[in-house]
């Protein structure tokens, strides 16, 4: 099959690239050209076409009359990013995938075990409603223009990244606090349920449903089954990384009186338990299977990070911020943590 990846050096993208070559799809990615592919494993023979999506123009320019079996893009975000791509691609593919999220799934959840029929309604977070406002544009191009939209939505993968909900993200400010002995903040009682889901384990589901035109129309998430509480998944974070884990625990709605930042990323997702049901997309992808438990991935990750210092970057604000909320905590409840 003949595939585009718009965005392909992603957190999540790079690893379903790796596996359709793999695979042995003919693969075509579309970004900017500001990271070189081989330094995200991309296989040489990957075609690279250099534009921004977000001039539509130049992106057209760049894909020239070339038809693909399905283009993915990962880095759509906003309805105008989905109305622009289908004016791109529609009768140029035979699948168009939209990547949302499982944060757009309604919060708070009135019942933790989710389907993908579980409503879509997320009043704290403007990024999930975006993505909610995008499905909605995917599935009026598919009912009025029969243009083959399927939705797909991660919850937190992680492969070059940590799946955490303070601490950092892309950087290595985390890991090396708690090395020095510092203390990781976890959010409520961290006895809430989450899963995350390790990259390649997502694009086993998400590269099974390339060429299946049965998905068409259709909605997926893909997770491990895995389930962890936020505890266990700081502790499993700091065991990699050679260390006893000192935990405190705060509030979600008082880390978000705080730093109005995290009202979206911990009352619109990570302070609510979820727990996917993947029966969707095995019946679509028979055999799909997370294989990669948290405390493998978590040394995976770890050694991505060590692999090179360029990789090893120390962001000082999120340490002080940090620094602040655990300071703020204890001065407005003194004694609260001893309870």
């Amino acid at each position: 099959m003949r595939i585009l990846f718009i965005g392909g050096t992603g957190n999540i993208s790079s690893a379903c690239v790796r596996l359709a070559v793999a695979q042995g799809h003919d693969v075509s990615i579309l970004n900017r050209g500001n990271r070189p592919l081989a330094g995200y494993g991309i296989p040489a023979g990957v075609e690279s076409l250099v534009a921004d999506i977000h001039d539509e123009a130049a992106a057209r320019a760049a894909v020239g009359e070339r038809k693909f079996d399905a283009v993915a893009n990962f880095i759509a975000f906003k309805p105008a990013d989905v109305e622009r791509d289908v004016r791109l691609f529609a009768g140029r593919c035979g699948q168009y995938f939209f990547i949302s999220s499982a944060s757009a799934y309604e919060k708070p959840l009135r019942h933790p075990f989710v389907t993908e029929s579980h409503p879509l309604k997320n009043p704290y977070w403007a990024y999930s409603r975006d993505k909610i406002a995008s499905e909605d544009a995917c599935t009026r191009a598919y009912r009025e223009q029969d243009f083959p939209a399927v939705i797909v939505r991660p919850s937190l993968t992680y492969d070059t990244v940590w799946p955490v909900a303070i601490g950092g993200w892309n950087d290595f400010t985390l890991v090396d606090r708690i090395r020095r002995g510092g203390e990781m903040i976890v959010h409520g009682d961290g006895t809430s349920l989450w899963t995350v889901t390790h990259a390649e384990d997502f694009a086993k589901g998400f590269n099974g449903l390339l060429g299946n035109t049965t998905a068409v129309g259709h909605a997926f998430h893909i997770t491990s089954d895995e389930v962890l509480t936020w505890n266990q998944l700081y502790t499993t974070i700091a065991e990699a990384a050679g260390v006893e884990p000192r935990l405190v625990h705060i509030p979600s709605e008082f880390l978000a009186s705080l730093d109005e930042r995290h009202r979206g990323g911990l009352l619109g997702d990570k302070a609510h338990s979820a727990i996917f049901d993947n029966s969707k997309i095995k019946r679509f992808v028979p055999g799909f299977q997370a294989t990669i438990p948290f405390h493998v991935g978590a040394r995976r990750t770890l050694a991505w990070f060590e692999s090179a210092p360029a990789h090893q970057r120390i962001v000082p604000e999120t340490n002080t911020a940090m620094d602040r909320y655990i300071a703020a905590w204890r001065a407005a409840f003194p004694g609260a943590e001893e309870e």
